[in-house]
């Protein structure tokens, strides 16, 4: 039976003043830290780096897989591991951490402390907006005159500021807020002690009892609507930290042709089913970089459904080079899940990357200066020029230094 909407007025051409009346007890209840994709309709969650959540289509949908490519030194992506963790942490998620080289407990001490209003955010980065804005002041553009009068390109992705959080690198979480966090945890070399060895479906024992723990704590705690929760719903956090590598049992980081080649898949395959049923998201981070095989790597890159690696310039050529002062690393984004749909939301920007500042970690454009300017040296252009006939193509590919076009 409709029901009259309250409030009055006549309907207008084409509208009507009913309306279904639905259920009280069929209505989506609104989980804290989630909001409705507009695009495909999925919830979805914030990666707790609000310019890693515009590059990937407005932040993580529920029920996906987020997998890091990691870092050669791992610097970079345990930060990205950190602020997922510390942002269930703000949102009162429950959270699940899994290790095979560190304590799930230390990593909670160790994460950053969030700011919980943007006014600390503009005082963090006050000093560097005045520096900059001396700077362009005092030099002027060194390029065509007709192009000063034109807009400035945005170098961070926008991102929503009523959605996710900022958080303070140089800080760690209070105590406090860590008690309140309903978590569990999950460390190997523990697990070892307690259980027997166990493999089954050609599976490592590391991999078969993680997958136990997970799928334990999705039924108990109500995470796949078996056991609805009582309260209110709730989203499971779910963090594996260096997954596939020697800690957990693999050998794919030290065989060209290791003795389980599918243990790792079979997991994320396992996973993944997991993750569709129920209230819940994952990070993981694999040492890619170590990983011998690439077939194996081509084979979890498509049993994730985001994948993003990061490229550091630590102990690279790219680390002296000025071309890159202003950054730490690049990120690039391999893979986006298609949620009801054809196509997946692909960013704009291509060229991304990473800066560290004093306290914050964000995602920003890749600028280069440009090549008429003096501050930059021989070498530097040189390097430039180098670049350019690698991403160049077709009649483009002969521009090269000082060399013109003939046609």
């Amino acid at each position: 039976m409709a029901a009259l909407v309250t409030g009055g007025g006549t309907p207008s051409d084409g509208a009507t003043s009913f309306q279904r009346k639905v259920p009280a007890s069929s209505r989506l209840a609104a989980i804290a830290g989630t909001r409705p994709s507009v695009r495909h309709g999925q919830l979805l969650l914030s990666s707790g780096l609000p310019s890693l959540d515009c590059v990937l289509g407005g932040g993580l949908a529920v029920g996906t897989l987020l997998l890091i490519e990691e870092d050669k030194y791992g610097i970079y992506s345990n930060l990205l591991f950190k602020y997922f963790l510390a942002e269930g942490i703000v949102c009162g998620h429950n959270l699940f951490v899994a290790s095979a080289k560190e304590d799930p407990a230390d990593i909670l001490k160790e994460l950053p402390a969030p700011l919980f209003d943007d006014v600390h955010k503009n005082q963090v980065d006050e000093k560097e907006t005045v520096i900059k804005s001396k700077q362009e002041s005092q030099e002027s553009m060194k390029i065509a005159w007709r192009y000063q009068n034109l807009p400035r390109i945005e170098v961070s992705p926008a991102a929503s500021a009523q959605f996710g959080h900022y958080y303070d690198g140089s800080k760690t979480m209070s105590p406090e807020l860590l008690q309140s966090t309903k978590w569990h945890r999950f460390f190997l070399p523990e697990e070892k002690s307690f259980h027997p060895e166990i493999k089954t479906c050609n599976m490592t024992c590391g991999y078969t009892r993680l997958l136990q723990s997970i799928q334990r704590i999705i039924c108990q705690e109500g995470f796949d609507g078996s056991y609805p929760q009582k309260k209110q719903k709730n989203i499971l956090r779910i963090g594996i930290q260096s997954l596939g590598s020697v800690l957990w049992g693999d050998d794919i980081c030290c065989a060209d042709n290791p003795e389980d080649i599918y243990s790792l898949t079979k997991f994320l395959y396992v996973l993944r089913g997991l993750l569709r049923m129920s209230l819940s998201a994952c990070i993981i981070t694999v040492p890619a970089h170590l990983i011998q095989n690439k077939a194996i790597m081509e084979r979890v890159t498509n049993l994730s459904d985001t994948v993003v690696a990061l490229e550091s310039f630590i102990g690279s050529e790219r680390e002296t080079n000025p071309l890159y002062k202003d950054y730490q690393g690049l990120i690039h984004v391999h893979q986006i899940p298609r949620l009801n749909s054809l196509i997946c939301d692909v960013s704009g920007t291509k060229d991304l990357a990473f800066r560290l500042k004093r306290k914050l970690f964000t995602i920003e454009r890749l600028h280069l200066p440009p090549d008429l300017s003096d501050t930059v040296s021989r070498s530097s252009k040189q390097d430039l020029a180098e670049s350019t006939k690698l991403l160049s193509s077709g009649c483009g590919a002969m521009a090269i230094g000082k060399k013109h076009l003939d046609f």
